[in-house]
């Protein structure tokens, strides 16, 4: 009796089981009783993605989607895929996690989730970023999307955490362009040192080195000041005006130092350089003294041991990153070398030309007349000896002078060429001059030396073969 008692017991438990197996759920979607197999994928899913068996959770979400298109479970596997791929690491898997969560706010851009993808996006730009000093892709692309994060979803609960990353990125992009400008103040490229040393100071206020870069800044207008003055070739007005410019940039930078980070280390040494300069010395807020010292509260300071890893690691330490205060959203106009450069040189010209353009002088007065023609048969004047003056032609008792531009007929131009006539054997034979040349006998002396020369090439090169041909009878071997 007691054994059947026990026997029925275990049987209704076994079919009570069963039927709890076999319970229909309710489709909140259909309102109609059905097993839901788009969620049994979904959940496979989720498991295989506990175990770490992400290709096994991909192929499941892919069927679900292909199969189920309609699902109410179709946002979240497309997450879920993206999701795959970033749990999986690795660079491959994390470029193709960024296209499926792309992918997720192109096709569900007002769900609470795409919020999250952006941020998974911004994430995978973040762990990839690498130290001040080597590449800055990852971090420039980890601040655009950052900031694009709480610019596209201001209502979001991940905008606080997204405004701390984007100030992590901003201190190792400010850390960049620090190296940058001192590398060039140590090298006195005072230029290029200031046109960095700026842009940051204007890009990236909640930098933990602010003063240290106005300081330099400061110190690269003074350097500047010191060329100018060793310069002998410029003028003691144009050295005076370079100098009062520069004087004034320092004294800018030193005081930004004095009325915006007041509590900082270089507050003190930028008093010291603009009493140096006979500048007027600020006085900071109280508001700007209570700002600054909660920026260095909020900073973190690297222990020992984090130090000394640090030179081991691919990533940057962001620690010395604030925690509060409102990052840079738009980047301003940045400055460069040529700026500086036209900034001093439009001081140094009063202010005219800046841009290098060319202009145009008219004079006013008579034109002055025009020089003549050179000829081509003028003879060119010995090394060291003043050239010949002209003078006039004699001017006989039938011939009258010529006016200015006519010209002149009777002279007798000693390069005109003459007709084949026949010479008069009654006329007599031009006087011969030493070291001179007549001016109707040039053109026969210089054929006949021609016609010598030639001869006497003719007869040297003849005497030369004959020579040749003696020596080799003589000299058979």
């Amino acid at each position: 009796m007691r054994r059947n008692l026990i026997l029925g017991f275990l049987v209704f438990v076994l079919a009570f089981a069963l039927g709890c197996t076999n319970k229909k759920v309710s489709n909140p979607l259909a309102n109609v009783g059905s097993k839901q197999p788009d969620k049994v994928l979904f959940d496979r899913s989720m498991d295989a993605m506990k175990h770490n068996r992400f290709d096994v959770a991909r192929m499941t979400l892919q069927t679900l989607i292909n199969t189920y298109p309609d699902s109410e479970y179709i946002a979240r596997a497309k997450l879920a895929v993206a999701d795959s791929w970033y749990a999986e690491g690795g660079s491959t898997a994390m470029q193709q996690a960024e296209i499926e969560y792309k992918d997720f706010r192109t096709f569900f851009p007002n769900m609470p989730e795409a919020a999250e993808a952006q941020l998974k996006v911004a994430n995978i730009h973040y762990q990839e970023m690498e130290k001040p000093d080597r590449d800055y892709t990852h971090a420039m692309r980890a601040e655009e999307e950052y900031r694009a994060l709480i610019q596209e979803y201001p209502d979001s609960k991940l905008v606080p955490q997204a405004k701390q990353r984007l100030r992590e990125v901003q201190e190792v992009l400010a850390q960049r362009e620090f190296n940058i400008g001192r590398f060039y103040y140590m090298r006195e490229s005072y230029p290029a040192a200031m046109a960095r040393l700026r842009t940051l100071v204007d890009r990236y206020p909640l930098y933990s080195g602010a003063d240290q870069a106005l300081y330099l800044l400061g110190q690269a207008y003074e350097g500047e000041i010191e060329l100018v003055r060793r310069n002998p070739r410029a003028s003691e007005l144009v050295k005076s005006e370079l100098i009062a410019r520069n004087t004034k940039k320092a004294a800018e930078a030193y005081s930004k130092i004095i009325t915006r980070y007041p509590a900082m280390d270089r507050a003190l040494d930028a008093k010291a350089r603009l009493e140096a300069l006979h500048q007027t010395v600020p006085r900071p807020t109280r508001a700007a003294l209570e700002l600054n010292k909660k920026e260095m509260a909020s900073r973190q300071q690297a222990g020992i041991m984090s130090s000394m890893l640090a030179n081991f690691q691919k990533h940057p330490d962001v620690a010395r990153a604030p925690r509060v205060g409102e990052p840079t959203m738009v980047d301003p106009e940045p400055v460069t070398p040529m700026g500086v450069v036209k900034e001093l040189s439009a001081s140094a010209s009063g202010g005219e030309s800046p841009d290098n353009k060319l202009k145009v002088e008219t004079l006013k007065g008579p034109v002055p007349p025009s020089q003549e023609v050179p000829r081509s048969d003028a003879q060119a004047p010995d090394a060291g000896t003043a050239p010949p003056q002209e003078q006039p032609p004699a001017v006989g008792q039938d011939q009258q002078p010529a006016a200015a531009g006519e010209l002149k007929p009777n002279v007798v131009d000693p390069n005109e060429l003459k007709p084949n006539v026949p010479a008069d054997p009654n006329a007599l034979p031009p006087p011969q001059q030493t070291n001179e040349i007549g001016a109707g006998t040039s053109s026969s002396v210089s054929s006949s030396s021609s016609s010598s020369s030639k001869d006497d090439l003719v007869d040297i090169s003849s005497s030369k073969k004959r020579k040749k041909k003696g020596l080799g009878k003589l000299n058979p071997f």
